[in-house]
C-alpha cells in the first residue's frame, strides 16, 4: 500500500510506457474511463454484498437476470451484467480469451442498463463514450488495439488503492491523474482543469461563513470542467464528508469533459441523487430553474464557484439577451468578452445569503464600454465584496496574471466598501508554471477574513472612493501601492566607498605580491607582466 501521490507517479509512469504517440489530452479518454468501469464494477460487488445479493453471479434463468438487473440499479443506478464486471473482464484477458468486440459489448451493456432507473439515466448514459474503440492510434490493427485496451485494464488492475490506513483512493488517485493530463495538455488543459492551489483559494473563500451543518449545503458551477473545483468545495465545509451534505450542481459543455466530471463525482463518493450535471452552453439559456405555474423559478445556491473561459466570443445578436432575466438591469456583455455574462449568470443564482468567488482576467477591472457600465451596476447595487490580483502563469493554457471577484448575496453583505488583495507578487516556481504555496493561500484568506488594509499588499476602498475618485475603476494598483523606491545614497558617502573599494584593492595587490615574492623562481619581469594583468582585469 502506498498513499495517492506514489500511487499516481508509478500509474502515471506507466501510462507514458504504453501511451506511445498518443497526445495525453487524448490518452485520458481510456485510462479514466476504465479507472471509473473498475469502481462502478467494485461499488455493485459491495452493493450485492451488504444486501445479501450474490445468488447474482449464478443466475442463468434470462427472467431471473432481469430481476437482479432491476433491483441492482434501483439501489444504485446503474447495473453490470456478470460476464462485464471488473473481475470477469481481467480474467479474460488473463486467460488469452478475450476478443476485441468484448469492450464494444461491455459498454453497450452497460449503457442498456443505464435506462432502468429513469432518475438515474442522466447520471450514468454514455459515460463511456470518449473510449474510442476503433482508434488507430491504439494500433493499426484490431489484434493490436484489442492488446492495447487489454494492457490498460491489467495496468489499472495493478493498484489497490488504499492507503496506509486502509483507507479508499481511488478518487484521490483519479484527481491526481487529472492534474497530471492538465499538465501536459498544453492549452488544452486548461479547459477541463483549475489547479488545485487555485481552487482551494476559491473554496476557502465560499465556506468561511458556513456555521450551519445540519441544513444540505447547495452548491453551483456553471463552468464545472472536470468537476474539481466543486470536489475542492465540499472539502473545505466542516460537514463535507457527510454523506448527502453537499448537493451539487454543474454545467459544462464539452461532452468529454463533462463525462470527466461525472466519473469524478461519483469516484469521490457523491451519490447520483446528490448531483444535477449537465452538458450544454451555460450562456445559452438559463440553468437551472424550476418550473412553476409555467414559469421558469432560478434555483439558488449557498455558493457559486467558476473558473469560466476568458474573453469567450458570445452570441448576442440572434438572441434577443436584453430580454434575458439574468441580465437585466446590469446590461449585456459585449459579443467579444462574455466575462461579464459569467459573472451575471453566476449571480442571478446565488442566494441573498449567498458567497460567489469567480476567476476573471483583469480586463474586467478597468475596460470601458457595456462592461463599464456592467461593473458601475453591480458596484452601485453593493454586490461586489473583495477584488484578489493572482500571480500570472498559475494556470494550464494562459500565462496572463488573473483575479478573483467576490461577490456576496444582499443579506449577506455587512459593509459599503471594497476589499483589494494584491497577491500577484507571491508564488513559487515550479518547472514551466507558478504555484501558490500553502503559506501563500493562507495570507490570502487571513487577509480576506480580517478585511484590513496591509501596506504593500491590500487596502479597503470605500464606495464612495471607488465612484468618485476613481470612477468605477477597480484596477488593483489604484488602491494597492506596491512600489519600492530605490534606495537613493547620498554623494559624499558614494565618494567615501569608491575610495574605501580602491584601498581595498591595493592592499590586495601588495598582499598578492608578497605571496609571488615568497616562491621560487620569481622575477621582477614576472611581477611586471602580472601587474600588467591586474591593471587590464580593472579596465575590464
Amino acid at each position: 500500500m502506498a498513499n495517492a501521490k506514489e500511487i499516481t507517479s508509478r500509474l502515471w509512469e506507466m501510462a507514458n510506457q504504453l501511451r506511445g504517440t498518443m497526445d495525453a489530452s487524448e490518452y485520458k479518454n481510456y485510462i479514466l474511463p476504465f479507472m471509473f468501469y473498475r469502481y462502478l464494477s467494485e461499488n455493485q460487488e459491495e452493493y450485492l454484498t451488504e444486501n445479501q445479493l450474490e445468488d447474482f453471479y449464478e443466475v442463468e434463468d434470462a427472467e431471473e437476470m432481469e430481476d437482479y438487473l432491476e433491483e441492482i440499479s434501483r439501489g444504485i443506478g446503474y447495473a453490470i451484467e456478470s460476464e462485464y464486471t471488473w473481475d470477469n473482464i481481467v480474467s479474460k484477458i488473463e486467460n488469452h480469451q478475450i476478443i476485441a468486440s468484448d469492450f464494444q459489448d461491455m459498454f453497450e451493456a452497460f449503457n442498456r442498463n443505464a435506462k432502468r432507473n429513469a432518475s438515474a439515466e442522466a447520471d450514468f448514459a454514455n459515460v463511456f463514450s470518449d473510449v474510442n474503440l476503433g482508434d488507430t492510434r491504439l494500433g493499426t490493427s484490431t489484434n493490436e488495439r484489442a492488446k492495447a485496451l487489454n494492457d490498460i485494464v491489467l495496468m489499472v488492475n495493478e493498484f489497490t488503492f488504499k492507503d496506509d490506513q486502509g483507507r479508499d483512493i481511488l478518487g484521490d488517485v483519479y484527481e491526481y491523474l487529472i492534474g497530471q493530463f492538465a499538465a501536459t495538455a498544453g492549452k488544452k488543459g486548461g479547459e477541463f482543469y483549475t489547479p488545485h492551489e487555485v481552487s482551494k483559494v476559491l473554496a476557502k473563500i465560499v465556506t468561511s461563513d458556513v456555521t450551519n451543518t445540519d441544513e444540505q449545503f447547495r452548491l453551483y458551477d456553471p463552468t464545472m470542467g472536470s468537476g474539481s473545483l466543486l470536489l475542492t468545495v465540499q472539502n473545505e465545509l466542516p460537514h463535507g464528508d457527510q454523506e448527502g451534505s453537499v448537493e451539487f450542481y454543474g454545467q459544462e459543455r464539452n461532452t468529454t469533459t463533462y463525462n470527466l466530471a461525472r466519473m469524478n463525482l461519483m469516484m469521490h463518493g457523491v451519490n447520483y441523487r446528490n448531483m444535477e450535471l449537465r452538458c450544454a452552453d451555460t450562456l445559452d439559456a438559463d440553468w437551472p430553474f424550476d418550473e412553476r405555474n409555467g414559469t421558469q423559478i432560478p434555483v439558488k445556491f449557498d455558493a457559486v464557484v467558476a473558473n469560466p473561459p476568458y474573453s469567450q466570443r458570445w452570441d448576442i445578436k440572434t438572441i434577443n439577451r436584453e430580454k434575458d432575466s439574468r441580465f437585466t438591469g446590469y446590461g449585456v456583455a459585449p459579443a467579444s468578452k462574455a466575462d461579464y455574462a459569467f459573472v451575471l449568470h453566476s449571480l442571478y443564482h446565488l442566494d441573498s445569503k449567498g458567497t460567489m468567488a469567480i476567476v476573471l482576467p483583469h480586463g474586467v477591472l478597468f475596460r470601458g464600454g457595456a462592461e463599464g457600465r456592467i461593473r458601475k451596476n453591480l458596484i452601485d447595487n453593493n454586490l461586489l465584496d473583495t477584488v484578489i490580483g493572482l500571480p500570472a502563469n498559475l494556470f494550464y493554457g494562459t500565462s496572463i496574471p488573473t483575479s478573483i471577484l467576490v461577490f456576496k448575496g444582499r443579506e449577506a453583505r455587512k459593509t459599503k466598501d471594497i476589499l483589494f488583495i494584491d497577491a500577484s507578487s507571491e508564488f513559487e516556481k515550479a518547472r514551466n508554471k507558478n504555484k501558490l504555496s500553502d503559506e501563500h493561500i493562507n495570507k490570502i484568506i487571513e487577509t480576506y477574513e480580517k478585511r484590513e488594509t496591509i501596506d504593500k499588499y491590500s487596502y479597503v476602498a470605500s464606495l464612495d472612493e471607488i465612484k468618485e475618485e476613481n470612477e468605477y475603476n477597480l484596477n488593483i494598483p489604484r488602491y494597492v501601492d506596491t512600489f519600492e523606491e530605490e534606495e537613493v545614497i547620498p554623494l559624499p558617502d558614494l565618494a567615501n566607498d569608491l575610495v574605501a573599494v580602491s584601498n581595498e584593492i591595493k592592499e590586495s595587490e601588495n598582499a598578492l605580491f608578497e605571496l609571488i615574492t615568497e616562491l621560487d623562481g620569481t622575477t621582477d619581469e614576472a611581477k611586471d607582466e602580472l601587474s600588467k594583468f591586474i591593471d587590464l582585469l580593472g579596465k575590464n
